[in-house]
């Protein structure tokens, strides 16, 4: 009989119970592309804490491709206590703090159990995609709005005119027209290879 499964039958616990699962997380981040050597030495040093802290079962660094410059930390942990314990640890806080200046974008996930064998996430396309597309959806608001709302505040001071025609295109850039581009171009943004 293990140690924990002793430990949980002399002080009542159900053995029978369903076991804690092993918890993968994975943190993706685009780094800067001055900063790639400190971001190396750092991913390395706090995959090298985490390594040793109590219930982590390994970690990876995952290198970017040719044209990338995101990169991937992987954290296993034998149960989400382990992992929780972790992710509010002082050594963790620490770390966290000397990374901000080193990247441009941050992702987290999180899987439990033996899913992390055998889902894969998405993988992006080129940056210059999104971009592109980003530019063209601000162009078309952009036009549709001075075309069919600007002429009926010409008495508005050009700062409110201005202040609205931002609002309105963040709102619709965010909250309509990229869902919905991302979706009618996601072949286009991330290609298979």
């Amino acid at each position: 009989m293990s140690v924990p499964l002793r430990l949980r039958a002399r002080f009542g616990t159900d053995p029978s119970g369903p076991a804690p699962e092993p918890v993968t997380v994975t943190v993706a981040r685009v780094v800067r592309p001055d900063r790639r050597e400190a971001f190396e030495r750092w991913a390395e040093n706090v995959l090298g804490l985490a390594s040793h802290f109590p219930g982590n079962l390994g970690v990876s660094l995952l290198r970017p491709g040719p044209g990338s410059s995101e990169y991937h930390l992987v954290y296993r942990f034998e149960d989400d206590e382990s992992l929780a314990a972790w992710e509010r640890s002082s050594e963790r806080r620490s770390a966290l703090a000397h990374v901000e200046e080193m990247v441009d974008d941050a992702r987290y996930a999180r899987v439990i159990g033996l899913d992390s064998f055998f889902t894969r996430p998405a993988t992006p396309g080129p940056r210059w995609r999104l971009t592109l597309l980003t530019i063209g959806a601000v162009f078309a608001i952009t036009s549709l709005f001075q075309l069919l709302v600007t002429p009926h505040l010409q008495s508005w001071p050009v700062e409110a005119r201005l202040l609205l025609s931002a609002v309105v295109v963040v709102l619709l850039l965010g909250s309509v027209v990229m869902p919905l581009l991302t979706r009618v171009f996601a072949g286009w943004l991330r290609p298979r290879r």
